[in-house]
This record gives C-alpha cells, structure tokens and sequence, in this order.
C-alpha cells in the first residue's frame, strides 16, 4: 500500500510541476489537502489518455473556496460542503468527487498501528486540552493491559482553512456537547490547545517528528508517512479500523441530494462496521465559467469511468453508481455535460 502510494505521489508531483506551465491546455484547480493523493494519481493517468495537464494546488479547502469565489481557478475543492444558500451567494455549484476517512494518528513508544484505542469522549477530552498525559485513566481502562507511558501530549491540528479539520471538529460537536459549545465546528476553529500544521502533510509531518503525540489526517497520509493509526469506538458502540470497508459502511450512510447541492455530512454513521469520522470531498464550479467547467466535468466523468479502482488502491470510497448518475443528471441541468 505504502509503495503504490509513494510512486502515485512521486509521479504525481513532478508531473503536475511540468504540467503547470501550459495554460493552454491544462485544468487549474485549488483547495482540499484530503484528496490530493487520489487526485494527482487519476491526473497523471487522464494526461497519458488526452493529453490535458491538470495543475492542482493543495493548499487546504479553504484557500479553494476563496479561489473559486474569485474566478482564479478552474474549479475549487474542499471538503466542507458550502450550503446551497452558500452557493447562491457566489454563484457556484457543488458536487461530490471521492469519499474517504479522516483517522487520528499518534507517536508513542511501542504502540503500533491499530493497538490504541480511544472513543469519542477521550478525543474531545484531548483536543480540548482536558486529558493532558497517555496513563490518563480513561486511555488506560479502554486499553487494558497496554503499557501507556506517563508522558505529556502533544496536539497536532490544522494551521490553516481546512475541510479535514471541518471533518474533524464536525464529528467532535456531534459527539461532544462540550466541544460544540465551546469550539463548534468549521474550516477554522480557536483551538484550546495544540500546534498547526499546514495541510494533511504538515499534520503529519508533525506527528512522525513529535514524540508522545496525536493528530489528524486522511488516512492516505497516515499510510505514506508510516502513522500509527488509533481504533476508535463508532456510534454502534464498537471499536472499529480505517479501512476501505470501514470507510465504505460509513458512505453507505449517505443520502445525497442533488436539489440540496449535494450538502451532507457523514459523520458518526450509524452501522456496526461504520467507521465514524467520514466525509465527502466536493468540487465547486463558477456558473458564468462554462468552457473551463466542460473542461473539468470531462476530467470527473472519465475520473468516474475509470478511475475508481486507483481510488480502491489509496483507500478512498468511489462514488456509488447511483449517485454518480445523480452527479450526471446534476451537471446536465447547468449544460456542461
């Protein structure tokens, strides 16, 4: 998994810093850190088919908003979906893209991947700055027997306007009463405590460098940065892993509306095998954009034809045949498809 990532990544950045200086055949876009992996894999793979270079800034869906508000790019992305009245303001329109799993992740002596396990009450507690060390007792009663180091954490979130941390903190005020009144959820939230780090790769970046640790990212970066992932407990009261399945019980969940532009949240799915911080990531168009929104609906269209197995392989969620469909249908009634 971690080799198909690295060549997919590897391949995937020097192809978009080639293809970056010819404008005129090339797709910009902007925004969510969460799916850069996949993106830059099905880039590579639709250039060697048509010869069009896609140019995508990762830098946090936030920055992707405010671009696509601005007309700079071709097409915004984030992982936070804006509201249809959002949407309205700024003339945009919104679709799905790839589902995949946000996943905490932490450095601690002698704990590998998938042996810690935490449940929703633990994380809010740690990210708002109330359980301080490992041996905490509440860590310790639900990992008995692991020998949990009495060292201080350390607190890894975003620095900057992030659809994983509106993921993150979406999930954390939907279990958390404490965390919803006292944070609340969004792109950018007043942390309690932590540091930032900027984009997925700066989380984990911080996570692999600082011992005694924890974080946040989409589960491709725990991967290619050798992360520990934790087992958290889900709605259904069971401790489940990252993983594809998990990630796809999860999207199963949704209901996604096109009369509602898309707008859902898949946090804290019900389902015994859900895995419980989900979510999709979406791509914004300008309506008065029309020859550059072909241009990226061709790229989606062929990314939805052929590239779910690429998807399969970096442990994000194809879209589902119907909604695909619903996504089709969607792109026809605004002509660009």
């Amino acid at each position: 998994m971690n080799k198909i990532i690295s060549v997919f990544i590897g391949l995937a950045i020097s192809f978009l810093a080639f293809g970056s200086s010819f404008a005129g055949n090339t797709i910009n876009g902007a925004g969510a850190t969460f799916p850069y992996p996949v993106y830059s894999a099905w880039a590579y793979e639709y250039n060697k088919v048509s010869g069009v270079k896609l140019n995508y800034q990762s830098i946090g869906s936030g920055g992707g908003i405010r671009q696509i508000v601005n007309k700079t790019v071709d097409f915004g992305a984030s992982d936070a979906p804006l509201k249809p009245e959002e949407l309205k303001k700024n003339n945009l329109i919104q679709f799905p893209a790839v589902i995949g799993g946000v996943v905490p992740v932490v450095n601690i002596r002698g704990i590998k991947a998938g042996e810690l396990r935490l449940d929703s009450d633990i994380l809010s507690m740690i990210y708002l700055g109330e359980i301080n060390y490992w041996d905490n007792e509440k860590i310790k009663q639900i990992n008995p027997g692991k020998a949990l180091p009495h060292k201080e954490i350390t607190v890894v979130h975003r620095s900057d306007g992030s659809g994983t941390t509106a993921i993150f903190t979406d999930y954390l005020s939907v279990i958390s009463s404490d965390w919803k009144e006292k944070v609340g959820a969004g792109t950018s939230v007043k942390w309690p405590v932590g540091i930032g780090g900027k984009g997925n790769e700066g989380v984990a970046n911080y996570v692999k460098r600082l011992d005694y640790s924890i974080g946040y990212v989409e589960f491709a970066y725990a991967k290619q940065n050798s992360l520990a992932h934790t087992i958290l407990k889900n709605s259904a009261g069971q401790f489940v892993e990252p993983s594809f399945n998990s990630f796809k019980a999860a999207a199963d969940s949704g209901d996604f509306d096109p009369k509602k532009d898309f707008y859902l949240w898949l946090n804290n799915a019900p389902g015994k095998k859900a895995w419980p911080i989900a979510g999709a990531t979406f791509i914004l168009l300008a309506k008065e954009k029309k020859g550059s929104n072909i241009n990226v609906v061709k790229f989606y269209e062929w990314a939805f034809e052929k590239g779910d197995k690429t998807a399969e392989e970096l442990v994000y969620i194809p879209l589902p045949v119907s909604l695909k469909n619903k996504v089709r249908a969607y792109w026809k009634s605004y002509n660009i498809y």
